[in-house]
């Protein structure tokens, strides 16, 4: 009786769980974006101007104001305007650090064509034999003493299980790293529910990853 209990228990946990975690999420992103109306003087809020609230304004205009930036930056005068604001905004001591680190990111990530995120790796971790999971950010030259060596350097994320927002970032020369003929999301998924959502099979690819 108690053992057909728990299985019922936990058929429904299955069911609903995925369901209020989606929710929770999709809450969350659409609560941030409305809040971004208030980087907006009072006077400018849309229920001042409007009159009325109307749910869900500060969703369409965020989305509208990033798409509409997107598009005036691709032409000529975009391009001048935000090359002028770049440079103002490198030449600002405390904020140079922050707006360069956060850009050189947020282009590695988003940029079309980018390799960040686009290989998942099988690597040695956190001890010889045991195998871990991740994520290629990117390549570099290994130099010893201020020569190059030739040889090439896997700079990868391990990420931790169920978050994966969390994790250690690493390097190892290319020839102990093996890269996995899987998709991200795959691999993410396999991440997030602890290994119980598998792809199937991790099959190795027979080039190591290369940043080319």
């Amino acid at each position: 009786m108690i053992a057909a209990i728990r299985k019922y228990f936990i058929s429904g946990l299955l069911v609903w769980l995925p369901v209020i975690i989606t929710l929770v999420v999709i809450k969350f992103l659409v609560d941030l974006l409305s809040k971004s109306l208030l980087l907006l003087p009072p006077a400018f809020q849309p229920d001042v101007l409007l009159g009325f609230h109307v749910p869900g304004i500060g969703v369409v205009l965020t989305l509208l104001v990033i798409f509409f930036t997107g598009l005036f930056a691709a032409n000529f005068i975009g391009q001048r305007l935000v090359e002028m604001s770049e440079r103002i905004m490198t030449r600002i001591p405390l904020v140079r650090s922050v707006y360069t680190g956060v850009k050189q990111v947020t282009e590695t990530l988003f940029k079309p064509g980018g390799q960040s995120f686009r290989k998942v790796l099988l690597v040695e971790y956190p001890c010889p034999g045991v195998l871990s999971i991740a994520f290629q950010t990117g390549e570099v030259d290994e130099v010893i003493q201020g020569k190059p060596t030739g040889e090439r350097l896997v700079i990868y994320f391990i990420p931790t299980t169920p978050n994966p927002t969390s994790g250690f970032l690493m390097m190892a020369p290319r020839s102990r790293v093996k890269e996995l003929d899987i998709s991200v999301d795959q691999a993410l998924k396999f991440v997030i529910s602890l290994g119980v959502v598998q792809p199937g099979s991790l099959p190795v690819k027979t080039t190591y990853p290369s940043g080319q």
